[in-house]
């Protein structure tokens, strides 16, 4: 039972916090996961958020689902998404009528802008995160011209990223793999 209540304070925690949508959502959930509860390590994290990209629908039910399903099976993923969901659902519900209301007050637009400054900064760190890892794995040099061609597939080509991961996600499986030998083995 303890587990099942984790995992809903866990992701009502991250529902109630994601202000931004599911992209915002992420770095909550990393920090939950691998840091706070350790259901994941680094690597797992960052495998399950590139195959969730590739999915259709939104990141943060895919997310909370998968982590649910991996710590406590069908109830654990049940019990994320429902965890994930209701905060939104209300508070979307109160917000909306609330902001109608008062949304040209100037500390209700300094309020919304401070949000997005702090959103954005958790995207930064989380993309440096990301870079950090390929640039570990792939080598800088490769992680950079992988970075500059991706940006110009997506940005000016206005190529889908999932077509995009898809296809590196093909190429992965392609390419043959290269075994480093250890130091005083020969073949």
């Amino acid at each position: 039972m303890k587990k099942q209540w984790d995992i809903f304070i866990a992701f009502f925690r991250i529902g109630m916090l994601g202000f931004g949508g599911g992209p915002a959502s992420i770095p909550l959930m990393r920090k939950e996961a691998v840091e706070k509860y350790k259901w994941l390590d680094e690597d797992e994290f960052t495998d399950m958020l590139s195959i969730s990209n590739t999915l259709p629908g939104p990141i943060a039910t895919k997310l909370a689902g998968y982590i649910g399903y991996r710590v406590s099976g069908w109830i654990g993923m049940l019990n994320a998404l429902a965890a994930s969901v209701i905060p939104t659902v209300l508070l979307v519900i109160i917000l909306l009528r609330t902001l109608s209301e008062v949304r040209e007050f100037d500390w209700v637009k300094g309020m919304t802008a401070a949000v997005v400054a702090v959103v954005g900064m958790m995207m930064a760190v989380l993309t440096w995160q990301f870079l950090h890892k390929a640039g570990k794995g792939l080598g800088w040099v490769r992680a950079i011209i992988m970075l500059a061609v991706i940006f110009v597939v997506l940005n000016y080509l206005h190529i889908h990223p999932g077509i995009v991961i898809g296809f590196l996600l093909i190429v992965a499986f392609v390419l043959p793999v290269k075994k480093k030998e250890k130091e005083g083995e020969h073949s």
